[in-house]
């Protein structure tokens, strides 16, 4: 029976804030003895909250890997697993610091009845809030220390011994007589030698455990509030604290071309598919995207890391030119940055592609990640972060961040966009140095009230083509 404790749950309405800020995630650590009640309390913190992208990660994925004796023992019920020795706690230190940094982890999954892990592992990433339950949560400093809130369960001990007879029997297929030996042997001592002193760390201790509904609401109500002191106003920040219109130098600007075209008052002459002129702008993008393909089979330059290599055509010809050295994914910022897939997959059919859905909250305006799917190897990878407009930055923020905390080099990103804001461009260059911008076009006009580029393509719907313009950053790449 694998251990089934640690559980993501979200709530569709709302998602988790990534914007590159330093607001770490809040940790709940409860501890208690075995059978207190941790887990269910935990999860009724959990549903009184109501707060998006909380996990509870309890202590037993932390099981130490066993020797070939001590497995036998296990076997044997002779193994003390209630002893602090019996857990890992450099691997549950890293994974609780990485996740309150924000960052991804792979979770062990426990096995109780092979009493090993499994090889297959847990990907968990974008907590808000944390939950760590177990019966040593606050038993080391280092892991205490990570701790916003610290709780103790105290629950009394023939009710324990109740639900643990209960839950091993049922969930670990153990024998009563077993389960009654160990408890004698290993579980009781412990908890009155090393669990139950481990009370003196605690903020709050709950009596009864999940009965003490009055002191659950009351830690909630704690939650709550400390949760709305870390809360910013994103975007409108970032359009007030940018005021430079200058485009950074180290942007990439693709210059006008009969493919990209500007009307008369200078404002952008882009290709609708609406339904009067879909068919027939739709042909004409996708000749416009094979023209610009071939034109990048012609380039030998890109922002991608290559070396020479030589090439021996069908007709036995020699052909001098460029390899990639390194493997390349696209990502794309759902909704507006799905339009650019398309044309990428068209240059590189093979590619891999990622998706963040990034959407804004109605109340606050601020940019939020409701759902994130990336390569397995992402951080091995050169990414083409796409996204078809950058106005404040907020969302290409978020999205960086999200790469960051999956391992992806800095250097290793390039960002394409459509269309672009002066002060977007400034913004994530300034907290993203090393990141590489490709954007067909610059609008100078930033709405301070809609936080829109104008006249630019308003809150991107999916009604524009932006395959051509696409096509034309894949060639500047060196894409083939």
């Amino acid at each position: 029976m694998t251990n089934e404790k640690n559980k993501v749950f979200q709530i569709c309405s709302s998602g988790r804030r990534a914007d590159g800020s330093n607001t770490e995630t809040y940790v709940i650590g409860i501890a208690g003895g075995s059978g207190s009640g941790k887990t269910s309390v935990a999860e009724r913190i959990l549903k009184n909250l109501n707060v998006p992208w909380v996990v509870i990660i309890s202590m037993d994925s932390f099981y130490n890997v066993l020797s070939r004796e001590q497995s036998i023992k296990a076997h044997q019920n002779n193994f003390d697993f209630d002893h602090p020795s019996a857990f890992d706690y450099d691997l549950l230190f890293e994974c609780l610091c990485k996740l309150k940094a924000g960052k991804s982890i792979e979770l062990p999954i426990y096995n109780f009845s092979k009493h090993a892990r499994e090889e297959k592992t847990t990907s968990i990433y974008g907590a808000n809030v944390i939950i760590f339950e177990g019966i040593f949560a606050l038993y080391d400093q280092k892991i205490r220390d990570l701790m916003d809130l610290k709780i103790f369960v105290d629950t009394d001990a023939d009710i324990r011994l109740a639900r643990r007879l209960q839950r091993d029997i049922a969930e670990r297929g153990r024998d009563l007589q077993g389960i009654l030996d160990q408890y004698t042997r290993f579980v009781k001592p412990s908890f009155d030698d090393h669990v139950q002193p481990t009370v003196k760390h605690a903020d709050v201790i709950i009596p009864r455990g999940l009965e003490n509904v009055v002191a659950i609401d009351l830690i909630t109500k704690h939650v709550q509030r400390q949760l709305n002191e870390k809360e910013l106003h994103l975007r409108w920040d970032l359009a007030n604290s940018c005021s430079s219109d200058q485009v950074p130098e180290d942007i990439t600007v693709l210059p006008p071309t009969n493919q990209i075209r500007v009307s008369p008052r200078g404002d952008k002459t882009l290709i609708e598919t609406d339904r009067g002129m879909a068919s027939r702008n739709g042909q004409w993008s996708l000749h416009i995207l094979t023209l610009s393909l071939s034109l990048s089979l012609l380039s030998g330059l890109g922002l991608l890391p290559s070396e020479p290599t030589t090439v021996t055509t069908p007709t036995g010809e020699l052909y001098q030119g460029l390899a990639f050295t390194s493997q390349i994914c696209g990502v794309s910022i759902l909704r507006a940055g799905g339009t650019m897939e398309e044309g990428l997959r068209r240059v590189c059919d093979d590619v891999i592609i990622g998706k963040l859905l990034i959407q804004t909250d109605p109340s606050t305006g601020e940019p939020q990640l409701h759902y994130c799917k990336l390569p397995q190897d992402v951080k091995q990878r050169h990414v083409l972060l796409m996204d078809a407009t950058i106005g404040t930055g907020a969302a290409g923020l978020m999205a960086i961040r999200v790469l960051l905390d999956h391992e992806v080099p800095e250097e290793n990103i390039i960002f394409l966009s459509f269309l672009s804001a002066p002060i977007g461009l400034n913004v994530i260059k300034k907290a993203f140095p090393q990141v590489k911008i490709v954007t067909s076009m610059v609008d100078p006009v930033l709405s301070k009230e809609k936080l829109w580029i104008e006249p630019g393509i308003g809150n991107f719907g999916g009604k524009w083509v932006v395959y051509s313009s696409f096509a034309k950053m894949l060639t500047r790449l060196s894409i083939h």
